[in-house]
């Protein structure tokens, strides 16, 4: 490698190490490990600064009509219909930057300016479109469609459209899950791999599968998504060592580090 490529993987490894320092924190503080995700695309970015505009953005709201009202209608802040793919969409220091996102990026704003400001909000995983729930009185809120309150049957035609799921799937509580911090950032990366990929961007696909690793939610999807991403970068035997490693007797594990190894001949 250059040494402007060796650079760069320290700097994405030295990014996958603060990732899983904050994420494996007792109370995961989910905008420090939000942040920390974007480190690995911008290594200078300095968290400090956006947790300071998170307090900014908090200051003075009062009630879930006060967040709405200060984030969308003072702020700005709106769903990225142009570009939803963009990868810049999955990091908290740019959706604050430039003010869109997608749906899970603006529900942490939501939910991190909220906890400042003492409005409890819950993110609702709904497949498809991530969703933000008030404690208060449970009213579901769509964060990239400013903030909106939506009834049970405009969060299941949001399901509907984005998943393309039939009348054969029963849509109802099981589908609204309330998800943690962990969750969050899972699903987060989880798009940003898909971002990258869709780009062909193998090299970062690496450092966001590699933070995927460290939460407690990765299972041998993620594991074989590493040895994928290796392998774009011709690195067969590299992939199936790290597959290998985690493969724990799994068949199907070592049955991908197998194919891997039979790509170098």
């Amino acid at each position: 490698m250059t040494p402007e490529q060796d650079e760069k993987v320290d700097a994405m490894n030295a990014a996958v190490e603060r990732f899983a320092e904050v994420a494996a924190a007792p109370a995961v503080d989910l905008g420090v490990a939000a942040l920390a995700i974007g480190a690995g695309a911008d290594p200078l970015m300095d968290s400090q600064v956006w947790l300071e505009e998170l307090d900014r953005l908090a200051s003075g709201v009062e009630g879930v009509d006060g967040l709405v009202d200060r984030l969308f209608a003072e702020r700005g802040f709106t769903g990225n219909v142009r570009d939803y793919s963009d990868p810049e969409n999955s990091f908290l220091h740019r959706v604050l930057a430039r003010r869109v996102g997608i749906p899970i990026t603006l529900a942490v704003v939501m939910i991190e300016v909220g906890r400042r400001a003492g409005v409890g909000l819950d993110g609702v995983g709904m497949p498809g479109h991530f969703l933000v729930r008030d404690r208060a009185d449970g009213t579901l809120l769509d964060p990239f469609d400013h903030g909106r309150p939506l009834t049970l049957a405009a969060a299941e035609e949001r399901f509907r459209s984005t998943t393309g799921a039939g009348p054969e799937v029963v849509f109802g509580p099981p589908l609204l899950p309330v998800v943690g911090a962990h969750q969050i950032l899972d699903r987060m990366l989880a798009n940003l791999a898909g971002a990258y990929r869709a780009r062909g961007a193998v090299r970062d696909v690496e450092w966001v599968v590699r933070m995927r690793l460290v939460l407690p939610s990765a299972g041998p999807e993620v594991v074989r998504s590493l040895g994928e991403a290796l392998a774009g970068q011709g690195r067969f035997q590299q992939g199936a060592e790290e597959v290998e490693t985690r493969a724990e007797d799994d068949p199907e594990l070592l049955a991908a580090a197998r194919a891997l190894r039979a790509r170098l001949n």
